[in-house]
C-alpha cells in the first residue's frame, strides 16, 4: 500500500520515467493517475455551467443544451484529431527523437488554428441559425445567442487544449496535461458566477457570461500550455526552428485524424439511435436512461485514464521496438481496469436503487434508471478490456480497426437488436439496455480477437 501511495504522488508531482524501460505496473501508474484526474476536470466545466445558468430559467438551459449538441460534433473532431497526434508524437518519443515529436506537436497546432478558423467564424455568424436548426424556440433563441456565438466562435480554445493536451500525453508528460485542466477549471469556477449574475465589478451578462467564463478558462489554459511548450520544460520543447509548415507531417495527421473522427462520430451518433428508440416508451423510461448512463459515464473516468495510458505506452514501445513490451502494457492495463470495473459493476448492481435516489424520487423514473444501471453493468468486465484494447489500436496509430469495430457492433448491431428486443420481442425499454450490453461484450472479445493477431504492431505513423 505504500509502495501505491508512493507512486500516486509521484504521478501527481510529475517524473522524468521512460516508460519504455522498467516496470510496467509503476509506468501505468505514473500515466493513468493524472489522466484520469485531467478527465474529471474536463468534464466539470459542463457541470459547473449549468449549476449556475440552471438559475436563470428554462430557455437559458435549453440554449445551452441545443448549444453543446452542436459543440459535440467539434468535440468529436477534436477528439479525432488527438488520437493521430498522441500516436505520432508517442511513437516519436519512442524512438528517442524529441526533435520531432515537437514538429508534430507545432503541426498540430497549426492544423487546430486553420479547422478552428473555419468552424468557429461559421458557428459565430450562425450561431442563431444553427439554434433554429436544432429545434429552438424564439425565446430560447433570443436568450442564447449571445452564449452559441462566443462558444462556437471560441472554438480554437477546445480544439487546441483537446490538441496540445494530447501530445503532452503521447510525451509522457500527463502531470502537465493534468495541471493545464486544473487551473482552467478553476478560472472557470472563480468566473461562472461573477459574470452571470454580475457580482462586484462585473457587468451582468446571464447565460453569455457563461460562455465568457468558460472561453477564458479554456484560453488560460492553452497559452499555458503554449508556455510550457516554449519553456522546454517538459518532453516536448518547441523552438522556432519547429514552427514551420509541414505538409508532409500535417498529411499524416490528417489521415490518422479523419478515421478517427469518424470512429468518434460513429459512437455518437449510435448513442441518439438508443435515444429514438427509447424516446417512443415516454419520457419516464427517457429520463431513467439519462441518469442511468450519467451515471455509468463517471464511474467510467478511471477506465478512460487506463485506457489512455495503455495507448500512450504503445505509441512508445512500438517506437522504442519494443512490441512485446507495448503488447504486454495493454494487458497489463486491461486486468486493471476489470478488476477496477467489475468492483464498480457489483457496487452498481446492489446499490442501483440507493444511487437512482440521489438523482431522482419519482418511482416512474427510477424503475427505469435501475435496471438500466444493472443491466449495464452486467457487462463491466467484458468491458473493461474493450476499453483499453481499443484506444491501444488507436496508440499503434492502427485507427481503423476500431473504427471498423464500433461500425459493426454499434450501427449494425446495436441498433438493429435494440429496435428488435424492444418492438419486435416486447422487452420495451430493458431491451435498449439488453442491446448496449450486448454490443459492447461483443466489442471487447473482437477487439481481443483482433489484438491478439498483432497487426497493430506492424503500423508505421
Amino acid at each position: 500500500m505504500s509502495s501505491l501511495l508512493s507512486e500516486v504522488k509521484a504521478a501527481l508531482r510529475g517524473t522524468d520515467t521512460d516508460y519504455t524501460e522498467g516496470p510496467l505496473r509503476r509506468a501505468i501508474i505514473l500515466l493513468a493517475v493524472p489522466m484520469v484526474l485531467e478527465m474529471v476536470m474536463e468534464s466539470l466545466f459542463a457541470v459547473v455551467n449549468i449549476f449556475w445558468i440552471a438559475k436563470l430559467g428554462a430557455d437559458s438551459v435549453a440554449s445551452v443544451g441545443l448549444t453543446e449538441s452542436v459543440l459535440s460534433l467539434i468535440y468529436a473532431l477534436a477528439m479525432g484529431l488527438s488520437i493521430g497526434v498522441t500516436a505520432m508524437v508517442s511513437r516519436r518519443i519512442g524512438e528517442k527523437n524529441q526533435d520531432a515529436a515537437a514538429r508534430v506537436t507545432v503541426q498540430a497546432i497549426l492544423l487546430g488554428l486553420a479547422v478552428a478558423t473555419v468552424l468557429g467564424t461559421s458557428g459565430f455568424l450562425f450561431a442563431p441559425h444553427l439554434l433554429g436548426l436544432m429545434g429552438a424556440t424564439p425565446e430560447v433563441i433570443a436568450a442564447g445567442t449571445g452564449y452559441a456565438r462566443i462558444i462556437l466562435g471560441g472554438d480554437a480554445t477546445v480544439i487546441l487544449l483537446f490538441l496540445i493536451n494530447a501530445a503532452f500525453r503521447g510525451a509522457g508528460d500527463a502531470t502537465i496535461a493534468m495541471r493545464v485542466l486544473w487551473t482552467a477549471n478553476g478560472i472557470n469556477l472563480l468566473l461562472d458566477p461573477f459574470l452571470i449574475f454580475g457580482w462586484g465589478p462585473f457587468p451582468e451578462l446571464g447565460v453569455t457570461g457563461a460562455a465568457v467564463a468558460t472561453t477564458i478558462a479554456r484560453g488560460s489554459g492553452v497559452l499555458i500550455q503554449l508556455a510550457v511548450l516554449a519553456s522546454g520544460t517538459g518532453r516536448l520543447g518547441v523552438a522556432q526552428r519547429h514552427v514551420v509548415p509541414d505538409f508532409h507531417t500535417m498529411w499524416a495527421l490528417m489521415r490518422l485524424s479523419a478515421v478517427g473522427t469518424f470512429q468518434m462520430i460513429i459512437g455518437m451518433v449510435s448513442w441518439i439511435g438508443l435515444v429514438r428508440i427509447l424516446s417512443t416508451f415516454g419520457s419516464a423510461a427517457l429520463a431513467g436512461y439519462t441518469i442511468a448512463l450519467r451515471v455509468v459515464i463517471f464511474a467510467l473516468l478511471p477506465s478512460w485514464g487506463l485506457s489512455n495510458a495503455a495507448a500512450t505506452m504503445v505509441g512508445q514501445g512500438l517506437g522504442a521496438k519494443k512490441p512485446d513490451r507495448a503488447e504486454q502494457a495493454v494487458w497489463t492495463a486491461a486486468n486493471y481496469n476489470a478488476v477496477f470495473l467489475t468492483a464498480v459493476g457489483v457496487v452498481f448492481f446492489v446499490g442501483a436503487k440507493v444511487l437512482v435516489g440521489l438523482f431522482t424520487h419519482d418511482a416512474d423514473v427510477a424503475v427505469w434508471a435501475v435496471s438500466c444501471l444493472r443491466i449495464v453493468s452486467l457487462g463491466f468486465p467484458l468491458y473493461a478490456y474493450g476499453m483499453v484494447l481499443t484506444q491501444s489500436f488507436n496508440g499503434a496509430g492502427d485507427t481503423w480497426t476500431p473504427t471498423w469495430l464500433n461500425l459493426f457492433c454499434f450501427w449494425l448491431w446495436e441498433l438493429p437488436l435494440a429496435w428488435a428486443l424492444a418492438h419486435v420481442m416486447g422487452f420495451g425499454p430493458r431491451g435498449v439496455f439488453i442491446s448496449i450490453t450486448v454490443a459492447f461484450c461483443t466489442l471487447a472479445l473482437a477487439s481481443a480477437a483482433l489484438f491478439r493477431r498483432g497487426r497493430w504492431k506492424l503500423r508505421v505513423v
